[in-house]
C-alpha cells in the first residue's frame, strides 16, 4: 500500500516536533534519561503511526500505547532509597498522545495539552519541592558501637529535641552491634542538624 504526502501530512510532523521539543526540553534541562531528542522522536513516532492508521482507513492505531509502555517501562528505576523515573515515563506516555493528537489533526488539543503538562511540570514542581521542604522522610539504618538498648532510646529522644517523628521499621543485633531502621519525618532543615548530631556521636557507627 503507497501514500501520497499531503501539505497537512508535513503541517503534522512540523506540529509533533514543536510539541516533542517543548516537552523533551523541560526534561533535558533537568537532566533526565528521556530527553529532548527522545520526546521528540516519540511525539514524531506516535504522529505517524497514527497518520499511517487513518490513510489505511484504520482510525487511531491503538498498538502505539502498548510500545510506549514498555518505553516508559524502561526509565523507571528502584532501588534501596525509593523509585525514580516516574514522571519522566509519564511525560513519555503524554507526548505519545500529544503525537496521536497531532497526527488525527486535532492541532488545537495537541498545543493546549503540551502546554498544559508544561505548567504541571514546571509550577507543580516548585510547589513539590516546597511540600518536600516542610514535610521530608528520611530513612535511616542507624548502628550503634554495642547492643545498649539505651542508646537508640537516646536517638529517639534527640530526634524529637529536632522536632522530628520517628517510627521504628526494624531493631536486630548483629557481630555485638544494635542496629536500627527509622522513618524521620519533618522540616528538612531539622533533619539536617539530626545528620549532624548522629555524625558527632561516638556510640553511632555508621548510619
Amino acid at each position: 500500500m503507497q501514500f501520497t504526502l499531503a501539505a497537512e501530512d508535513l503541517l503534522k510532523i512540523g506540529m509533533a516536533v514543536l510539541c516533542g521539543g517543548l516537552l523533551g526540553i523541560e526534561r533535558q534541562y533537568k537532566n533526565k534519561t528521556a530527553g529532548f531528542r527522545t520526546i521528540i522522536l516519540i511525539t514524531l513516532g506516535s504522529a505517524l503511526f497514527t497518520i499511517v492508521a487513518q490513510k489505511a482507513g484504520l482510525g487511531v492505531n491503538i498498538n502505539v500505547i502498548t510500545g510506549i509502555g514498555f518505553i516508559g517501562a524502561g526509565v523507571v528505576f528502584k532501588d534501596n532509597i525509593g523509585v525514580s523515573g516516574l514522571t519522566t515515563a509519564s511525560v513519555i506516555w503524554v507526548a505519545a498522545a500529544v503525537g496521536m493528537l497531532v497526527g488525527a489533526g486535532n492541532f488545537e488539543i495537541a498545543l493546549v495539552s503540551t502546554i498544559v503538562t508544561l505548567l504541571v511540570l514546571v509550577l507543580f514542581s516548585l510547589l513539590e519541592r516546597y511540600i518536600d521542604k516542610v514535610h521530608h522522610d528520611k530513612f535511616y539504618t542507624v548502628v550503634f558501637a554495642d547492643e545498649t538498648f539505651d542508646n537508640l532510646l537516646k536517638l529517639e529522644k534527640s530526634i524529637e529535641k529536632h522536632h522530628l517523628r520517628s517510627i521504628r521499621r526494624q531493631i536486630s543485633k548483629h557481630n555485638g552491634c544494635l542496629q536500627a531502621a527509622l522513618m524521620v519525618t519533618g522540616h528538612k532543615k531539622f533533619i539536617v542538624k539530626l545528620d549532624e548530631e548522629l555524625l558527632e556521636m561516638e556510640n553511632v557507627q555508621s548510619f
